[in-house]
């Protein structure tokens, strides 16, 4: 007899290989998905936790690779605005951010990821990102911290810009007291916030301490052509050739958005082993097109961000299908190519391209015997996903995050029949609003 702390019954599985299995059950044990198997191989199993898995497929938890859960409550407020938007909004609204502001935003961040079926995501970085830290721990999520960055940019002000000294210090000072927090859900990365904002100084000593402490390094790279105009300007070198030459592209860099890349920018990081992130509808309503076919093409793995909810929402199923189709658009049609962006394409993308980024794809990003159970349970018993001919492509064409009903972390229930366990939704969005009001009338 076998005992699990869960056993999902009679689901169907999202096999690694982006197939669905027929019906099966799983169990998790100690963290990990224990066994997959008929459910003749269970009979004799018990377990403390045991959900029906009846109109349910099990998909791995999606990763947003890339978020900023302190302009959480910049909702609404950058859309339909001419630039620059980072200036006038982002800047002010986030350097006025008091610890208390960063705590609430990220539980925000966190319940509205849980109940999307978010399981982990990288974080940029903020001011207070102890605050946030804090809240991952509550939510039962798993992410990769880092503090914002910057020391250099007549237009960033206040408590966002520091000196090179300052900035590593108080990275080094977070990794110090979080790295492994929470069970081991908690890393701490650093940050480069773009290569416009940060010096020479600046950035060696990012590539020395992550190469210490072997942790990551997150930064914003070939977001808009002024990112590499400066760098042509000032270093004569594009972006990312910049970056190489300072020790950084390699397996532990973590670059967002991608979008003004050149075909050697994308040989060369795909030859260092450069984790790239997408973050489609940002993309597409600020910078353009990427290539992320050619980028596929060259071998290097990629995933996808939110880029954070100001503008939007924090569904990674949506950008999903706003990246499937700009590709098919701008790259499909006029070579007459319909599989230029593959749906299972995508879905991988969301899953084990997130959990490459984030450092665990080893251990991440596929539901197999083996590896972590983070895994969330999308109801497939409804009229919009089911019957359907190829489940896979429903998902991605037709699914959203509404769909998810329950949602495992680390081997831990979380959420179950849409309800987050782990943190209090009516208390946390009444505070938000009252400190979303505060922060405006700081900041603006």
């Amino acid at each position: 007899m076998e005992n699990y702390d869960i056993l999902i019954k009679n689901c169907q599985v999202l096999n690694p290989d982006m197939s669905v299995s027929s019906t099966c059950s799983v169990g998790i044990k100690d963290t990990w998905i224990k066994k997959i198997g008929s459910a003749d191989e269970f009979a004799d199993s018990v377990a403390t936790e045991t959900l029906d898995g009846k109109g349910k497929l099990v998909m791995p938890g999606l990763i947003d690779g890339h978020t900023h859960t302190c302009q959480q409550l910049l909702r609404g407020r950058v859309a339909d605005e001419y630039p620059m938007v980072w200036t006038r909004f982002l800047v002010p609204f986030e350097s006025n951010l008091l610890p208390e502001d960063s705590y609430v935003s990220g539980q925000l961040a966190c319940l509205e990821m849980i109940k999307n079926g978010t399981t982990a995501f990288a974080d940029s970085g903020g001011v207070h990102m102890e605050r946030v830290a804090d809240a991952v721990i509550e939510s039962g999520m798993r992410a990769a911290i880092a503090k914002s960055t910057m020391d250099m940019g007549n237009a960033i002000t206040g408590a966002m810009k520091e000196t090179a000294s300052e900035a590593i210090d108080h990275t080094k000072e977070l990794y110090k007291n979080y790295q492994g927090a929470g069970d081991g859900r908690v890393d701490i990365w650093f940050a480069i916030r773009q290569v416009m904002t940060c010096s020479r100084d600046l950035i060696a000593m990012v590539g020395e301490c992550a190469k210490e402490l072997h942790t990551g390094i997150h930064a914003h790279l070939c977001e808009h052509k002024d990112e590499v105009s400066f760098c042509l300007q000032n270093y004569q070198k594009r972006p990312a050739e910049f970056l190489d030459e300072m020790g950084i592209l390699g397996p532990n860099l973590l670059t967002a958005h991608n979008v003004m890349l050149s075909d050697h920018d994308i040989a060369l990081m795909a030859e260092r082993g450069v984790k790239m992130i997408h973050c489609p509808r940002a993309n597409l309503a600020n910078h353009g097109f990427p290539k992320a076919p050619q980028i596929l093409e060259a071998g290097a793995s990629v995933g996808l961000g939110c880029d954070g909810a100001a503008p939007s929402n924090l569904d990674i199923f949506d950008e999903m299908k706003v990246l499937r189709y700009s590709m098919l658009a701008y790259w499909g049609l006029p070579s007459f190519n319909p599989v230029v962006m593959t749906c299972p394409t995508l879905l991988k993308m969301a899953s084990q391209g997130g959990a490459n980024a984030i450092g665990h794809g080893d251990i991440l990003g596929s539901v197999k015997e083996g590896k972590k159970a983070d895994l969330i349970l999308l109801n497939i018993d409804q009229p919009h996903i089911t019957p359907t001919q190829n489940l896979v492509n429903t998902i991605v064409d037709a699914a959203n995050g509404h769909d998810v009903i329950d949602s495992i972390i680390n081997g831990k229930l979380v959420m179950k029949n849409r309800e987050v366990l782990t943190l209090d939704e009516e208390r946390i969005r009444f505070e938000a609003a009252q400190h979303m009001n505060e922060i405006i009338k700081r900041a603006y």
